[in-house]
């Protein structure tokens, strides 16, 4: 069994202020977890990636959406049922080590922290562009440097200080989206005055070619396209090892799912390609959401979807920097990484861990600006599929974890995954289905995404199992040398006894 994360309340103890080390705090408020796990699930993505889907396949694209949504919610599921089971900072990665071996999380750890500061570089070159727009006497590479510097300093603050910020942040999409959705809806029921009625309508889904105007296989090719602005479905699970009550938290964030995919996702979706005809230009030129906006009439329909692209970015790097500090921490806990990262502050803060991080954030954001198409480009493209190999995991990890938790703990399985262990089963056969795919997608680099994975993930790999090994022999020996110490011992005990007889004698 391994050592999880060590969680510690945030007051102060009879003797004083906490010593650094002393482990996380449980310094986030319900009320951030609850903005968290509805926020979390609406990435940047969403608002910027969408055209290219809708292009693709036309008002299909409801049915791609549909189906990586049912995904993430039964991983979710699965997930959910572990993290109840045992809250940790670790999240899946955790539960991997202690269902598949030490190989299985410190692979998937590593590469979860390698995808997330890959992201803070991508996330904070697109939150510089909209924030030299508005003032350009600051260069692109300087707001860069500042957002980093702020959400670190955030981050470094207090794991409070985190979740407050994310609070706001998640709170402006979900009120903007939310806005969204029911101005679009109106409009789409010609209810909203001043809307184009022969342009908007439930029309749009069949007219222009019909619902699949480039055929079901064209379904396919969306999921490709959607499927990775789904990636921080997780975080919540994360985040719930240092909230007050961990398994409620958990169970909360795990039983939303459904509803916030089908509202947030499904149903701002829907209201694009009800508004506008999926073929119109004008969403591939100016963004499917700007589009939308713009059809609506509403002034400035361009900035005001660049504020709430930006605090989506906003949020996204402010997650992706908490993200990859905490696996980062959980890692040095379990021995897969240098100790200091799993030291805390008095705060509770892994600020080692958190330093590291974006220090390679920076350096990511160097690659951006200097090689874009070479250095960057391999960056980008060999963290892309990290998010289907841990989805991948947490469905194997649940098969061996329900079993554990039966035999150990049954109390605590106050979250199931529905008809284990045949959805399970189902899920991992849709995600090796869509990697399998993705190889066969050269135009929108899925081939070569997955491969470039698939390399980073088999030298990560390597490194676990040569870890492994040196642990096991280093374990042998210290067996061994413990051995001939008692053996030693024994004679020794044997000489002195035969030496006390003769005296006797």
């Amino acid at each position: 069994m391994t050592s999880q994360p060590t969680l510690t309340k945030p007051e102060n103890g009879p003797e004083g202020p906490r010593e650094p080390g002393s482990g996380l705090q449980a310094g986030l408020k319900n009320r951030h977890l609850s903005m968290i796990a509805i926020g979390g699930v609406i990435g940047a993505g969403l608002f910027v990636g969408s055209s290219s889907g809708i292009a693709t396949a036309g008002p299909g694209i409801l049915l791609s959406y549909a189906l990586v949504g049912t995904l993430v919610v039964l991983v979710m599921r699965m997930l959910g049922e572990m993290s109840a089971a045992n809250p940790t900072s670790g999240s899946f990665s955790a539960h991997a080590d202690r269902a598949l071996g030490p190989w299985a999380g410190f692979s998937i750890g590593w590469l979860y922290w390698f995808f997330w500061v890959v992201v803070l570089a991508v996330e904070a070159t697109a939150g510089a562009k909209i924030l030299e727009g508005w003032i350009p006497a600051v260069p692109q590479w300087g707001w860069a440097l500042i957002v980093m510097v702020v959400l670190t300093a955030t981050n470094l603050a207090s794991v409070g200080s985190y979740g407050e910020f994310e609070f706001w942040f998640a709170g402006i999409k979900v009120v903007a989206i939310a806005a969204f959705i029911v101005i679009g809806g109106l409009a789409v029921f010609g209810v909203l005055p001043g809307v184009d009625s022969e342009q908007a309508g439930l029309a749009n889904l069949t007219e222009h070619g019909g619902f699949l105007p480039n055929g079901a296989g064209a379904i396919l090719t969306g999921v490709l396209l959607v499927v990775f602005s789904f990636m921080g479905s997780e975080i919540p699970t994360l985040a719930a090892g240092e909230s007050e009550d961990p398994q409620r938290a958990v169970t909360k964030a795990t039983n939303s799912i459904i509803w916030r995919i089908a509202v947030f996702y499904l149903g701002s979706i829907f209201v694009v390609i009800a508004l506008l005809p999926w073929d119109s230009r004008s969403i591939i030129d100016q963004g499917s959401y700007v589009a939308a906006l713009d059809s609506l009439g509403i002034a400035n329909a361009g900035q005001i979807m660049n504020f709430i692209v930006l605090t989506s970015v906003l949020s996204c790097l402010n997650s992706g920097l908490y993200t990859a500090s905490r696996m980062a921490f959980s890692l040095g806990e379990r021995g897969d990484a240098p100790k200091a990262f799993a030291r805390t502050t008095r705060r509770g803060v892994p600020r080692t861990a958190i330093l590291v991080s974006v220090v390679f954030g920076f350096v990511a954001v160097f690659f951006n600006y200097e090689f874009p198409d070479s250095v960057f480009l391999f960056l980008v493209n060999s963290s892309g599929a990290v998010a289907l190999f841990v989805w991948l995991v947490i469905c194997f990890s649940q098969l061996r974890m329900r079993k554990i938790i039966q035999a150990e703990a049954p109390e605590r399985l106050v979250v199931r995954m529905w008809l284990f262990p045949y959805l399970t089963w189902a899920a991992a056969a849709v995600i090796v289905f869509v990697l399998g795919y993705m190889l066969t997608d050269t135009e929108h680099n899925g081939r070569t995404t997955v491969l470039l994975s698939l390399l980073v993930a088999a030298l990560v790999l390597a490194v676990a199992f040569v870890k492994q090994k040196a642990v096991a022999q280093k374990a042998a020996a210290q067996k061994a040398a413990a051995q001939e110490s008692a053996a030693q011992e024994s004679a020794d005990q044997q000489a002195a006894d035969q030496q006390a007889a003769a005296g006797k004698g």
